[in-house]
Parts: C-alpha cells; structure tokens; sequence
C-alpha cells in the first residue's frame, strides 16, 4: 500500500510542479496577446482532445509527467511566420522575457507558499550549512537547539580504544565537567595522566558509562565533532515563517548552483556523476521517504523540488528557458533577430545534450540502487 501511495504522490509531484511551471507561461503569454495553440496535459504523444476554448485546444497525452504548453509561432520556421499576429515573436521583447519567464516565477512563488505554510504551521527547521549559523538562530530565538559532542570516531590502538570507549558516542562529561563543545576538552586533559570520560549511548542516549582514560601529550585518541542532540522549531507566526521562507529560497537556490557546477566539473575530469545529485530514479526514492516519514516532509520536498526545476530552468542554456532568453537579450541588442535556423538547431542541441545528461544520472540512479 504504501509503494502504491508513493507512486501517486510521485506522479502527483512531477505533475504539479510541471504544469504550475507551464501555467505561469500560459497566463503570461495570454496575457501577453499571444494566442496559446494546445495546452497539454502529460507529455505527447497526444491520447485525446479534452475540449477547445477560444484559440487554445487542452489536450490529455499519454506520458503522465507534466505537462506543456505551445505558443503561436515558438517553432515556426520561417520569419513571416514568426512574425504573424498572435505569435510569440511579434509581440514586444519585455513581454517575451515575461512569458519566458513567468514558468520561473511560478515554481519560486510555490516553493515560498509552501515553505511559509511548514515554517508556520509544520514548525520546519531552516537549512543550515555550519554551526555557527544554527548557534545565532537559536540565540535569536528562530530554532530550539542543545548542542552536545560527538565521539566521531576513535583511532584503533589509542588509549581510548584500549578502555573500550565507543565510537559515535555522545561525550558529556570529561571528570564529571560538562562538556558541550569540543574545543572544552582539550583544556580539561592538560597536564592529565588519566581522565574520566562520561559517554552516552543508545538512540535516545539513554545508557550512561565512565570510562578512565590514559592521557599522553594532551590525547587519548579520539575524534570529536559538535552536533544537535536537539533541534526543534518553535510555532510561528506568518511574517516570520514569510521572511524564512524567502532566506530557504535563497539558501536552497544558491545551493542547487553550486550543485549544477559540482555536477558538470565531476563529469568533466572523471566522467562520473557526483553523489547528492538525483534523476527520475532519485526523485521517486525521496519520494517514497518522504511520504514513510509523513505529508509536511513530502511537502517539503515538494518545495525542494520547485525551487530546483526553477534554478536548472533560469540557467542560460539552450532549450531551458534562460536558454531562449539569451536569444531574447540578443535580439534587443543587435536591434535584428537570431539567425531562425541557428535558433533552432542550438535548441534542439541543448535539447539532447540535457536528454543525454538525464539518461547519464538515471542510469548512476539505478547503479546505486545495487550498491
């Protein structure tokens, strides 16, 4: 039942976040005056006409993803038919650039509405890339945290391996002084033989033991890092879950760039795809977790996922969106339009080369699954 679950709320996921995308360029372009030929739900191949309203045919096609939509004269080969009346290029650049990018616009403004609805009403915690960060919101009052140490790991024949002190432990204690960061042990070992070491363990750090360590030049071999031990969010009024939800935009948007960059320099000199970065195959496993762990979390990957789709859509690369919007810019600066064939064939260029890329991390999806 839930395999059954998560593979609705997979199609439901790429559907919404398809066709919201291609609503904003409906909208736009109809508001635009340029005349909208067919707004597809899925993707072609065509199974059926649904109905025709004014200039628009809403079609229902057999690959359940998505959906799209087809503008007067996007594909037309010629100038004059580019050109006629109702057709994308006829109308004034900015209205180009705004169709062009409504698609964007709506993706973000999903992912700010949902984020708001999970730092309110889901009491989501932030994302945090340090410490540091998660220390001034909580002195702020933006998360609840209780930092503790971590024994990371410990190095095989030290003297704290010898006494039998486990790794992934929590140190809580060195001769019954707390400890809640690492850089307070090293003061606490000084000019020590031996020290005692008050470890937790368990899922909830519930088994509490005391180990006497031997101490040489300072050390007993392990390895501790901070981390929670808790972490919560209090309730949150809209203003404030508002302002989160637009830093979470930035925070996540700035992390997908870094991620695309991550991504084609791995690929560049290993010819690998990089771990963290997920295809259709990747997207249904987050899918299935997320809906095992509860609706907010999948609600959250929802927003995760909007705010990508609007990220990877905005780059300029050929047959994206800021692809097209490059060939706009052009225009609006040599005064004259693109070479229409040259358009076209960088398109359809763009077009494989993405193909080609999503086929390459579906394919290390599915190597991952058996490893």
């Amino acid at each position: 039942m839930t395999v059954f679950v998560s593979i609705l709320a997979f199609i439901l996921l790429l559907t919404v976040l398809i066709l919201i995308h291609e609503w904003g360029h409906f909208t736009a372009a109809r508001l635009s005056g340029v005349k909208v030929e067919e707004f597809g739900f899925g993707l072609p191949p065509r199974a059926k006409t649904l109905f025709k309203k004014g200039d628009t045919e809403y079609t229902f096609n057999w690959i359940p993803f998505g959906g799209f939509v087809r503008l007067k004269g996007e594909n037309a080969p010629t100038e004059h038919e580019r050109r006629s009346k109702g057709s994308f290029s006829s109308v004034a650049i900015w209205k180009r650039v705004f169709i062009l990018s409504a698609g964007v616009i709506m993706n973000f403004v999903l992912a700010v509405v949902l984020l708001t609805i999970g730092f309110s009403v889901g009491k989501w915690i932030p994302t945090y890339f340090s410490l540091e960060e998660m220390e001034t919101a909580a002195e702020k009052g933006i998360i609840e945290l209780e930092l503790g140490v971590l024994i990371q790991d410990v190095v095989s024949g030290g003297s704290a391996a010898k006494v039998g002190v486990p790794a992934k432990s929590r140190l809580i204690a060195v001769d019954k002084v707390p400890v809640i960061k690492p850089d307070e042990v090293s003061p606490l070992q000084e000019g020590k033989s031996y020290v005692t070491y008050t470890v937790r363990t368990g899922e909830a750090w519930e088994s509490e033991e005391d180990f006497r360590v031997p101490v040489t030049e300072g050390k007993t071999g392990i390895e501790i890092v901070p981390f929670p031990v808790t972490l919560s969010a209090p309730q949150r009024a809209f203003v404030p879950a508002l302002a989160l939800a637009f830093r979470e935009t930035w925070a996540v948007s700035l992390q997908t760039v870094k991620g695309i960059g991550h991504l084609f320099k791995t690929l560049l000199f290993t010819g690998k795809v990089p771990e963290g970065i997920a295809g259709i195959v990747g997207i249904a496993q987050l899918t299935h977790a997320s809906v095992q762990e509860g609706f907010m979390t999948y609600l959250r990957l929802v927003a995760l996922l909007s705010l990508s789709l609007a990220v990877l859509n905005i780059l300029p690369f050929p047959a994206l969106d800021g692809g097209r919007l490059v060939f706009v810019f052009a225009e609006f600066v040599s005064r004259r339009p693109v070479n229409r064939k040259f358009e076209l064939l960088t398109n359809a260029g763009g077009f494989l080369v993405l193909l080609l890329l999503l086929l390459l991390i579906t394919f290390y999806d599915v190597v991952r699954l058996f490893t």
